[in-house]
């Protein structure tokens, strides 16, 4: 079986593997889970979910350096690794239960001794059969396959056996047994989401794996804890415009196109959670279709400048849409003040969209959202759209507003010390309109 691009397998992996899946943040468990002790409340189980990886591959292979490599960057989660054992164990740690691992001595053949395993972030599982059982394979959100020559594995193989475990030459000929690899290991390599080719040493592949699991992990912890933000399901596409918006070196006539595009597809996705009506209509062959009738009292805000941005997006999903304006003079994180504000006289009885390509510290969405409840505004009617969101600012409008809906295309990993998304794309509003210094 022929290992396909690292890009094409993880896209593949996150739509199946990833729904529904949620993490909390390290800052609300560490305080709650001590060396030995888990957390077993109802609502812990209901909000902590792990993220579960495998990590397949033959013997001396590279799995240990993959799965290391992969503990090391993701040095700001609690990330566990467990060598191939029951499904009970696994299972338990799922449940957010500790568990007592047997740990081997490759010296004496023997379990001597037995590790305390606490529930984390991401578990990782490791062994040479991973994926050989179903039941177990059911568990992960993410498969990986190690793929290493077995000349190369095998010099490894002598060499940490000779070293690490006090064994011979020939003793380590004798358990290296290719047949073994070829009948029992690598039929269950089509099992994997991704597959990486010469383990350690490819770090693209395993940088990429890292940034996957970050952003799925972001993404998901923050749409548990608030049920209403939402985030648009990500695909090839999506990651490929996201790439190209964010990349400094992306012309403005390209980054416009393909802000665009994933403007278009977050304004799509908020129009889905206006109210709705029954309506039944006649179709050209005299049958009657049931379907809905679009909400028609509603009207968009864009946030000078960056909303203005998305205007289009939406006046092209709803014909002649009204649309106000707000002007917030900002000075770095706090100090918004109101410049200006045009909004529509009956903008109480609207369903408002409220436009910003970016939500940064949240700081100018709770003065534009302030300012619609000051205009009458139900809280349930706003749905605020915008391209990339920092945790950062969807805890502060969230809170501050929990009957308001948040629409993003994306997560992004926080602030920087000047308040700037990270990694964000830089000035929208400059690079969109072309005001930027270059």
């Amino acid at each position: 079986m022929g290992s396909k691009p690292v890009e094409y397998l993880i896209e593949a992996s996150s739509g199946a593997h990833f729904s529904g899946f949620h993490m909390n943040g390290m800052q609300a468990r560490n305080s709650q889970l001590q060396e030995g002790q888990a957390t077993t409340s109802v609502t812990e189980n209901v909000h902590k979910q792990p993220f579960i990886i495998g990590v397949a591959g033959g013997a001396a292979s590279g799995k240990t350096t993959v799965c290391d490599m992969i503990i090391e960057q993701l040095h700001d989660q609690r990330v566990v690794l467990v060598n191939q054992k029951l499904l009970s164990v696994v299972e338990m740690l799922k449940q957010w239960k500790a568990v007592d691992i047997p740990k081997y001595d490759f010296r004496s053949y023997k379990n001597n001794i037995s590790r305390r395993v606490n529930p984390s972030d991401v578990i990782i599982l490791e062994g040479i059969l991973i994926f050989h059982d179903p039941r177990v394979r059911d568990l992960m959100n993410m498969k990986i396959f190690v793929d290493t020559d077995a000349d190369v594995r095998l010099a490894r193989r002598i060499r940490r056996d000779t070293g690490e475990k006090g064994r011979d030459i020939g003793m380590v000929l004798d358990q290296f047994v290719k047949p073994a690899f070829d009948d029992f290991i690598l039929p269950t390599k089509k099992y994997a989401d991704i597959i990486i080719p010469r383990g350690g040493d490819n770090h693209v592949a395993i940088d990429l794996i890292v940034q996957h699991i970050r952003t799925k992990l972001g993404q998901h912890d923050l749409c548990k804890i608030y049920p209403n933000l939402y985030v648009i399901h990500s695909t090839f596409q999506i990651r490929g415009m996201h790439t190209l918006i964010r990349d400094a070196q992306t012309t403005k006539h390209d980054f416009v196109f393909y802000a665009d595009r994933l403007i278009r597809l977050v304004v799509e996705h908020g129009l889905g959670h206006l109210p709705f009506t029954e309506k039944q209509v006649i179709t050209p062959t005299g049958s009657v279709y049931t379907g809905v009738d679009f909400c028609k009292r509603l009207c968009g805000v864009s946030v000078i400048r960056s909303g203005e941005s998305m205007e289009n997006a939406l006046r092209a999903c709803c014909k002649g849409i009204k649309i106000g304006k707000i002007l917030i003079h900002r000075e770095g994180d706090n100090g918004q003040q109101l410049i200006y504000e045009k909004l529509p006289q009956d903008i109480s009885d609207r369903h408002v969209l409220l436009l910003d390509p970016i939500l940064g510290t949240g700081n100018s969405a709770v003065q534009a959202i302030s300012l619609l409840l000051k205009k009458g505004v139900p809280e349930a009617n706003i749905i605020f759209l915008n391209l990339i969101s920092a945790p950062q600012g969807v805890h502060v409008v969230c809170k501050q507003f929990p009957r308001i809906k948040i629409v993003t295309s994306e997560i992004e990993t926080g602030l920087n010390d000047e308040f700037r998304v990270l990694p964000g794309m830089g000035e929208f509003g400059d690079r969109y309109f072309g005001t930027d210094d270059e």
